[in-house]
């Protein structure tokens, strides 16, 4: 039986409108946004209230340290490299690193990819001057594009309708990978020993021997194979373009309350996370589990805030906080955010963003990070929380599938020469296939010391 909507709920939702949005496009045609939004408003969900449910117990679960959060994906997905081929590479390399730290936890890895959504990205300016043209900055493919011409810089908002279609393409190619039988156990076991072909991985040797030995042991003790051909694969994206996420929200006829079908779970991001600001106030108005992104500047009395307008009743799995502090930074900082939010005994996830903290200019003038910074942040992240005595419930990470060089270091050492010979990204630097691998077995280490 439906259950109908109260309608001070529905009221809710739009207050947002009232208040202060950070980030957002100056849209040029407000009957072309209004034909739009009205479009997306009638369209089926990308995903289902149940969907987003189920990820709220498992991130639950990762607050008391019994999963661990695994969420990858590119820092901003463009409309013309959403090829099947693409998107299986990406699949492949989270469930790749997935089956690792499964070992080094002896946890359940809930799977997220940063896909099927995430078009839209913030700014540092609203401008962007070259040669002595200035023109609006590149927003992401859902409101302008990429090429620095004056036609092809101006917000069109019937990119939120291709970026819709491109999501449920997206979905449709995750669900297929991931119920298919290509996340089979054993096919992506065989993967990682592929992986552990190239002798630049050598150092991983023991700990793959000791995941094939696990393969094999349960193999021969008759385990259901059958039943780990399929996984649960959750998509997020930063929720950052309100004309995009309001006119998605759907709801729930079993109980009558909103969800953001846009995705399974969103996150605020750093330069949106204003209390008095329009994104906290919608994002508070629907159940999807959420994250914010708690930077440098972060305080305890932030957090603590942030926690009475998303999550008043404490409810486990609605609310993550994805730490992004900085190599140098991180054991310094995050303690005093732990120690706070711990006092107030309601539950959060706390996940280790060591992307974002890190990046810097090379030499040649690409904009990149160190794989030895990441790695960096994420043991200190590890190191407060053990001193603390506090669960570190997951890794968000900015990869790809692909033999990028975007990253300096790692085993097969990028240096800065390299990164000219397949720089793709459009904004952040992005690990490529091996170092997210190579990532994926320190942390398992450090799962496994924790």
């Amino acid at each position: 039986m439906s259950v109908l909507p109260d309608p001070a709920v529905l009221a809710g939702l739009d207050s947002f409108r009232d208040l202060d949005a950070k980030q957002q496009p100056t849209w040029p045609d407000a009957q072309a946004l209004a034909d739009v939004t009205a479009t997306l408003s009638a369209v089926p969900p990308l995903v289902f209230a149940g969907e987003a449910d189920n990820l709220r117990e498992r991130l639950g679960a990762a607050s008391r340290g019994e999963a661990f959060l695994l969420q990858g994906g590119d820092c901003a997905e463009t409309f013309s490299e959403l090829t099947a081929d693409n998107i299986r590479d990406k699949i492949k390399t989270i469930l790749q690193m997935a089956v690792i730290l499964t070992y080094g936890a002896s946890l359940p890895i809930v799977k997220m990819g940063r896909m099927a959504g995430q078009y839209a990205k913030p700014r540092s300016s609203d401008t962007e001057t070259r040669d002595g043209l200035t023109l609006p900055a590149y927003r992401g493919d859902i409101i302008n594009d990429f090429e620095f011409t004056e036609s092809a810089r101006i917000p069109d908002p019937r990119r939120l309708l291709d970026a819709y279609h491109n999501s449920a393409t997206t979905l449709n190619l995750i669900r297929a990978f991931t119920q298919g039988g290509f996340a089979d156990l054993r096919r992506v076991h065989e993967w990682n020993r592929g992986f552990m072909a190239n002798r630049a991985y050598a150092q991983y040797d023991t700990f793959a021997a000791e995941i094939d030995r696990a393969i094999r042991f349960m193999h021969a003790a008759g385990a259901d194979f059958e039943a780990l051909r399929t996984v649960d694969f959750f998509s997020s994206h930063e929720g950052l373009l309100l004309d995009y996420e309001r006119p998605l929200t759907r709801i729930d006829s079993r109980t009558g309350l909103p969800y953001d079908c846009s995705a399974h779970f969103l996150w605020i991001g750093e330069r949106t996370r204003q209390l008095d600001g329009a994104h906290v106030d919608y994002f508070s108005r629907v159940r999807n589990p959420l994250g914010v992104k708690l930077g440098p500047t972060s305080t305890g009395d932030d957090a603590l805030a942030l926690m009475d307008k998303l999550n008043p009743d404490g409810e486990a799995g609605r609310l993550t906080f994805i730490t992004r502090m900085g190599a140098g930074k991180v054991r310094d900082l995050l303690p005093g955010l732990v120690e706070r939010v711990r006092e107030d005994g309601r539950p959060v996830v706390w996940v280790c963003d060591p992307m974002h903290g890190n990046g810097f200019t090379s030499a040649n003038g690409y904009k990149t990070r160190r794989f030895s910074d990441v790695i960096d942040e994420v043991r200190g992240f590890f190191e407060v929380h053990a001193g603390l005595g506090t669960v570190p419930g997951g890794l968000h990470v900015e990869l790809t599938g692909s033999d990028v060089t975007e990253v300096l270091g790692g085993s097969e050492e990028i240096d800065d020469l390299a990164l000219a010979r397949r720089y793709e990204t459009l904004v952040d630097p992005r690990l490529n296939h091996q170092q997210s691998l190579e990532m994926a077995f320190l942390v398992a280490e450090m799962l496994r010391g924790h």
